[in-house]
């Protein structure tokens, strides 16, 4: 693959909620998840691409806490996916120097999907190529859920209470927070991603269907970052 070309400023986080895998099924008179399988092999050539242009931090959005109501076949055939693709591609992510990180509970996940990411987590630690985070059975309202409880448990007393307390109680502490968050499908919600994070975040939406996301996607978004003044609450000098 030739080098990308140089866009600035470029965003440092990155979160993609990758919508559409059934759509693109349907599409194609294809099972659901035959869609979930094509929207992971997607993955591998997206992280590479976001990874060349000089992105730090990459979340994805793989399964959220309301994703438990979709039909039981269909959880259990999306773990197994993601389970194989885990194993598949844990090593490959590693000699990149990507670290991999998990945002959300591992609580009613199936033992040994829970245990592939632990696997994952720990063998990726020490890089610091990218910073893949992994958010899978997140939710956002749950996340600052956990956090004040974490907080209230701590005995901290109300005035010391501030955003940048809450913000080291997060599953993402550490990270900074996203400045472009993408969806595909042509949706425009953020599904509980990050609600806290993404305070000031841009906000990039495409048509296209998460399978079908390519390098030229990945370009157009950046560009479009690139172009956004952020002001976040002000306003430039006259």
């Amino acid at each position: 693959m030739a080098e990308p070309e140089q866009i600035t400023p470029l965003p440092t986080h990155v979160a993609i909620v990758m919508d559409g895998n059934g759509r693109w099924a349907g599409q194609r008179r294809l099972p659901r998840l035959a869609g979930h399988r094509a929207g992971t092999e997607n993955i591998r050539r997206i992280i590479r691409a976001f990874s060349d242009y000089g992105v730090q931090y990459l979340t994805l959005y793989a399964f959220s806490t309301e994703n438990w109501t979709r039909p039981s076949e269909e959880v259990r055939g999306l773990f197994g996916i993601l389970r194989e693709v885990i194993d598949r591609e844990t090593r490959a992510l590693h000699e990149a120097g990507v670290q991999i990180r998990h945002l959300g509970s591992l609580e009613g996940v199936p033992a040994d999907l829970a245990a592939a990411i632990g696997r994952g987590v720990r063998l990726t630690q020490g890089n610091n190529k990218l910073v893949l985070c992994i958010a899978f059975n997140y939710g956002g309202r749950l996340e600052i859920v956990e956090a004040v409880r974490a907080i209230f448990r701590a005995g901290v007393s109300p005035e010391q209470i501030d955003a940048d307390l809450i913000s080291k109680h997060l599953y993402t502490a550490g990270i900074p927070d996203p400045d472009l968050i993408i969806r595909t499908a042509g949706e425009m919600r953020l599904s509980n991603l990050l609600i806290w994070q993404a305070a000031y975040a841009e906000y990039y939406s495409t048509p296209t269907l998460w399978p079908d996301f390519d390098l030229e996607e990945v370009r157009a978004a950046l560009l479009a970052f690139s172009r956004r003044e952020r002001k976040f609450g002000g306003r430039p000098p006259e």
